[in-house]
């Protein structure tokens, strides 16, 4: 689990392929204390495994899955990524709770001033975006934000000259493709709710009776 909160950036020193996946050479910006071989890394928002950890470096299998849902396969020897390590109970919650796990691919589509701010419009799948709200949590290449406004098929953050500076976010261009993982407390919601409508003809239990029932309502 991870917050969305990028400790630093890392350079891909390697890159090659591997039983139909890849592998990945990375060397974070940052020291590594403690380092545990198998500790969970998000690298552009994707919960990869770091091994052979020496020093700042590691490396990391990439699966087909991962290359098929995430940007990771387009990076080349030499690209920037944002690193965070894995949460600990112990650790301050700055961001959201990220499971590192992207949904999908979006695209920026548009990259404007807004005063001190930045704001990004990014178009993402309609099936994805009945889990963005206003004012909701989402990651973009691993990197938490507030969404400002959402529609049908797009949505738009405020970035801040801090996060631009200390993350890849500064560096994208119009037309250029981010790692998104959407709010995980939708999603459980949306099947928690389909499950209540199963074995009611379609109607779900969860109505005002049952709220008034349960104390939500009086």
């Amino acid at each position: 689990m991870f917050t969305g909160i990028i400790q630093g950036l890392g350079t891909l020193f390697e890159k090659r392929p591997s039983g139909g996946g890849m592998i990945f050479g990375i060397e974070a910006g940052f020291a590594f204390t403690d380092p545990e071989e198998g500790e969970s890394i998000a690298v552009n928002g994707a919960c990869l495994t770091a091994r052979d950890i020496q020093g700042n470096r590691f490396y990391a299998d990439v699966s087909p899955e991962s290359l098929n849902r995430t940007g990771l396969g387009r990076l080349q020897a030499g690209s920037k990524v944002n690193l965070e390590r894995a949460l600990r109970l112990s650790d301050r919650l700055g961001g959201h709770l990220v499971s590192g796990h992207v949904d999908a691919q979006g695209q920026l589509r548009q990259r404007r001033p807004a005063g001190d701010f930045t704001l990004f419009t990014f178009s993402l799948d309609p099936g994805l975006t009945r889990y963005v709200i206003e004012k909701g949590s989402i990651t973009i290449n691993g990197v938490s934000l507030t969404v400002n406004s959402c529609d049908r098929d797009r949505f738009s953050v405020s970035i801040i000259p801090h996060t631009l500076a200390i993350t890849t976010l500064g560096g994208l261009k119009e037309g250029d493709w981010v790692n998104i993982e959407v709010d995980m407390i939708g999603k459980y919601v949306e099947k928690l709710l389909a499950g209540q409508t199963s074995g009611s003809g379609g109607q779900s239990r969860i109505n005002p009776g049952f709220l008034a029932e349960h104390g939500f309502l009086r």
